[in-house]
């Protein structure tokens, strides 16, 4: 299922879902894990089918008895669960009106449950306290046809899809446990956890090992043979959601439920290859006097134990980090920014870090990628690996992005997956690969010379059916009015002077994009022509749809056999479709191919304008590598703002059509709050009279 298709599912799914919850006066905590309990049955009941029909093909049949069973052991060779009778989605769709749905799907769970220890109280089985309507209902929704014949990872993108949203609800006590999916993936492509062992010691919803699988199969390996999981998480439901996730995503991995401050469930201290961690921010009440705090060996640099005495765990949790690495491991974790400037003990301690030549590259992130804060985080990585190496250990990357992102709501943020391979891009030019730089700004021009070879026919097509339209309708125009003088205004509608410059354009266009090639110099004509056509040829359409509108209804042109025997609707609705696939749906959030052109010559240009000759370079406003003495000039500073200065120089990027659609974002946004003011203002009004 390409991007588009699973965005409007994931949207018409969560819309029902919700819609079902608000109905039901639930709250989304109390909603949520039974939900994701569903998706985990229909996800594995499709994984199971689909095993079932490959193994029976293979099974060996006897003359009298023929096919011998299927066993459990046929579906774990396949990486599939085996599945109980009674926990398959079709028995639990099937079951009669007057069947208790929600015991049948409680029995479900504890089926499943009793069949696989790691998964032993982890599934939710409170579905009895929901009515049986609405237990049905969702049944309905998660058994839609194009769900029954999902392939791939489809429930696995749908699940973090409802983890996310529920989090963006306030539900999982108040979305700690999730970490947006746009900083995952910045950490996981940094740090390139591809073998051994990778730990998540704060693991929530382990959204970091199931990035770091996609991240694993990208490079066409298989992660079970690559890497071994191990995650610690505080929070009991939080740690069910984790095995839950792994599970719908085909991995395994050891979680255990630990408070990491004062248990380390591994002892994976000088083990781990990778380490990644979203951890609570600025927690305070650790208790510092507990000898297995005092001694901790996680918080061992330079000899000794480093006890932060500030009432303040993020410099506890950024020593974890570094000591859970072996020698040649890496680390990524988000931090509050504060932590970067932290000073007395946090920067004696910070001083000590830097000084091992363990710290990478420091990325400032903007406000509002958490669904549950607006602060600004910055992202840490570590790589020990420069610690031997005398030329790399001087060196840090000072990356700030605080200016890049994509506005998904008024409250959300998030990278465009463009924004974050740039971002990549740059730490790889940092560390001397240039091929994945090569590639990239490759990749970006190859796919816009596509796009515009599609946007050139569609552009073709579109100006012959706005031609046909308007000759049929200017024919009957000019012949109706010879009859109805009133209706000379309908002739003078259609004669719209726009007409010859657009098409002049269009095949100006066609005639760029039929030479289109990964050259940057064409692609740049191309975009801009792009970007010239869009207003004026929507413009146009909606001048014409709008003639034909306003004539039909003061001319009754609906009662006039003339007229009707056009059989205009088609070969309107043809007009329209075109002028989507050209100009994109906003109601569906589709761009367009005229955009799509434009967009992806735009994403090889901001790199090659930034890095001209392939190779890294400090960026005024945006990156600096700097040295120790630097950091030590600034007060040990890791700040990427204080480094990188201000870009003063005018951004031939920015662009001010996004900028405004931000702020049609930000205005809905604001419109949805005051309604709701007004609606609460009003329900306490009437409660004083």
């Amino acid at each position: 299922m390409q991007g588009k298709q699973l965005r409007k599912l994931e949207a018409e799914l969560w819309r029902a879902a919700d819609q079902l919850r608000a109905n039901s006066k639930l709250t989304a905590t109390e909603y949520s894990m039974p939900v994701l309990g569903l998706i985990f049955l229909r996800h594995a009941y499709n994984r199971f089918q689909k095993v079932k029909i490959e193994v029976e093909k293979t099974l060996p049949s006897h003359p009298q008895r023929g096919k011998r069973p299927l066993t459990k052991k046929d579906f774990e060779e396949q990486n599939s669960m085996f599945l109980p009778e009674k926990s398959q989605f079709d028995y639990l769709v099937s079951l009669p009106e007057s069947a208790d749905i929600g015991e049948a799907i409680d029995n479900a769970m504890k089926l499943i449950e009793d069949e696989y220890d790691n998964l032993k109280g982890v599934l939710p089985k409170n579905f009895s306290i929901f009515s049986k309507d609405l237990l049905r209902e969702l049944l309905r929704i998660f058994n839609k046809e194009v769900l029954q014949k999902a392939e791939g990872d489809l429930f696995g993108k749908i699940y973090e899809y409802f983890l996310g949203k529920f989090a963006m609800t306030g539900a999982q006590e108040g979305g700690e446990f999730f970490t947006p999916m746009s900083l995952v993936q910045t950490i996981v492509n940094v740090i390139e956890p591809d073998h051994g062992i990778v730990f998540d010691p704060a693991c929530g919803s382990a959204g970091m090992f199931v990035q770091t699988g996609y991240f694993i199969e990208s490079e066409g390996l298989k992660p079970a043979e690559k890497v071994t999981f191990y995650g610690q998480e505080k929070a009991d439901l939080n740690t069910k959601l984790a095995k839950m996730n792994l599970t719908v995503h085909g991995l395994e991995g050891n979680i255990q439920e630990g408070n990491t401050f004062y248990e380390d469930k591994h002892n994976l201290v000088g083990v781990a290859d990778f380490v990644m961690a979203n951890p609570p921010f600025n927690v305070d009440g650790v208790d510092k006097a507990k000898d297995t705090v005092k001694k901790d060996p996680r918080l061992m640099i330079d000899g000794k134990v480093n006890l932060p005495k500030n009432d303040n765990a993020n410099y506890l949790w950024i020593q974890y980090f570094y000591n859970y690495l072996k020698p040649i491991g890496r680390a990524g974790f988000v931090m509050a920014s504060s932590a970067s400037d932290a000073g007395h003990s946090e920067k004696d301690i910070r001083e000590k870090l830097v000084k091992t030549g363990a710290v990478d590259v420091m990325m400032a992130i903007g406000n509002n990628f958490f669904y549950t804060r607006s602060l600004p985080c910055t992202l840490w990585f570590f790589d020990r690996a420069k610690e031997q190496d005398i030329e790399r250990k001087d060196k840090v990357l000072m990356l700030d992005a605080r200016k890049i992102y994509r506005k998904v709501t008024s409250k959300v943020n998030d990278f465009s997956p463009e924004q974050l391979q740039n971002l990549i891009c740059i730490v790889n030019l940092y560390r001397g690969n240039l091929p994945k730089f090569e590639s990239t700004v490759k990749s970006y021009l190859q796919t816009s010379a596509d796009l515009a070879k599609e946007t050139a026919e569609a552009t073709t097509e579109l100006q012959k059916q706005l031609q046909k339209v308007l000759k049929i309708v200017s024919d009957f125009a000019s012949k109706y009015a010879k009859e109805n003088e009133e209706a000379k205004a309908f002739v003078d509608a259609l004669n719209i002077e726009e007409t010859a410059s657009i098409y002049e354009q269009q095949n100006k266009l066609f005639a760029e994009a039929k030479k289109a090639n990964a050259d940057i110099d064409i692609l740049e004509s191309i975009a801009h022509l792009c970007k010239a056509l869009r207003k004026p040829q929507d413009k146009l359409i909606k001048q014409l749809l709008d003639a034909i509108s306003t004539a039909t209804k003061e001319y009754q042109l609906n009662k006039n056999k003339d007229w009707k025997e056009l059989n205009l609707k088609e070969q309107l609705d043809q007009l329209k479709s075109l002028q989507q696939q050209l100009s994109g749906n906003p109601d569906e959030e589709e761009l367009g191919l005229l955009h799509e052109t434009e967009y992806f010559y735009k994403q090889a240009h901001w790199l090659t304008s930034r890095f001209p000759q392939g190779v890294y370079a400090d960026v005024e406003g945006l990156c600096k590598m700097v040295s120790q003495a630097e950091i030590e000039a600034k007060d040990w500073s890791l700040s990427p703002g204080r480094y990188v200065g201000v870009d003063t120089a005018t951004d031939d990027d920015f662009d001010y059509e996004e900028r405004l659609n931000e702020l049609h974002i930000e205005l809905d946004g604001l419109n949805d709050e005051a309604i709701k003011l007004a609606s609460l203002i009003s329900e306490n009004y009437k409660s004083l009279l």
